[in-house]
């Protein structure tokens, strides 16, 4: 794992986090289905857990996959903030990991999920599953994450806490009080979630566009080599997504003072430990990751000591077969 000073060696790409796509043991209480809603059900998908709503697919398969063949999921299954497209009822993901299925039934960002990979068994993480299930009604994504954790439960015995202690973390402030980078402006303009602009977003570097919903996608460089990503998030999204392996090795936690959503666009130059622009001849005279951050945007990171919560697996075990 890298330190901060370290980190300017090993940045990796927002594609691996934005668009990679990437709390407690399964609640007991009455058993319900997304076709039947309570009237006043949690929005969050923390309300729901913390109200003890417990939801789970009408019918589901679960079946390994040896085929070595590509990952696909309906939704997407990593990171918070990711953009989601209502489904009408059925989740379908081929060739996932456990790890990845985990990932999105109890909303991890980078460091929680660095967490619960290494404690992991080596088949939760190696083997691939294909998950066919359908659910009533049309829905959320947390309606969904509940789902999954219900399925996690029933089929590989998975049992979860969460533990929460102080310890180092990073702090997104910015970089001068009160002023924003040339690159990060307020977004005043809804998101669209219909799948036309969802398509057109992952599509968006190739037209050099900006994204039209919530989320990040992968722009054209002004130059060659460098890297280049828009989104439209919360500076809370944000903060989540830049722990990892190849940003920092602590949680970051949002301490801008920032509210609702922003439109940004970053552009750096990756180091030589980490994927380039299509043009692998790269312009050495690009920002940095840090410098990029501090320059584009007008965010900094700072050491500090704040609250960690990490999920901790207590049990989980191979699926029978259907």
């Amino acid at each position: 794992m890298q330190s901060l000073a370290s980190h300017e060696g090993g940045s990796r790409t927002w594609a691996g986090l934005a668009i990679a796509m990437m709390l407690c043991t399964p609640l007991l209480g009455a058993q319900s289905t997304a076709s039947e809603p309570t009237a006043h059900a949690p929005q969050s998908l923390a309300e729901m857990e913390a109200e003890g709503v417990n939801l789970s697919f009408d019918v589901a398969s679960v079946k390994l996959n040896n085929s070595g063949g590509r990952t696909v999921a309906n939704i997407g299954l990593l990171f918070p903030g990711a953009t989601y497209t209502p489904t009408g009822g059925p989740f379908s993901a081929t060739n996932e990991p456990v790890d990845s299925l985990i990932m999105f039934a109890y909303d991890l960002g980078s460091y929680p999920y660095l967490q619960i990979h290494n404690q992991l068994p080596k088949w939760a993480t190696a083997d691939k599953y294909d998950i066919q299930a359908r659910a009533g009604g049309n829905p959320t994504r947390e309606q969904m994450q509940l789902m999954m954790q219900s399925l996690l439960a029933d089929r590989f015995k998975l049992a979860v806490h969460t533990e929460t202690k102080e310890g180092p973390i990073y702090a997104l402030v910015l970089a001068k009080p009160g002023k924003l980078g040339p690159q990060l402006k307020p977004d005043a303009e809804p998101c669209p979630t219909d799948a036309a602009s969802v398509s057109a977003t992952a599509s968006a570097g190739a037209a050099d566009e900006f994204p039209p919903v919530c989320g990040a996608a992968r722009m054209q460089p002004t130059a060659p080599g460098r890297i280049r990503f828009g989104a439209r998030e919360t500076m809370e999204t944000l903060a989540i997504n830049l722990t990892g392996p190849y940003y920092v090795d602590r949680p970051v936690i949002d301490r801008t003072g920032l509210s609702g959503r922003f439109v940004l666009s970053l552009e750096y130059q990756p180091s030589g430990s980490q994927p380039s622009g299509a043009n692998s001849q790269a312009d050495q005279d690009g920002p940095t990751f840090l410098e990029a951050m501090r320059e584009q945007l007008g965010l900094k990171l700072e050491s500090a000591t704040g609250p960690i919560t990490v999920l901790v697996v207590d049990h989980i075990e191979e699926p029978l077969p259907n």
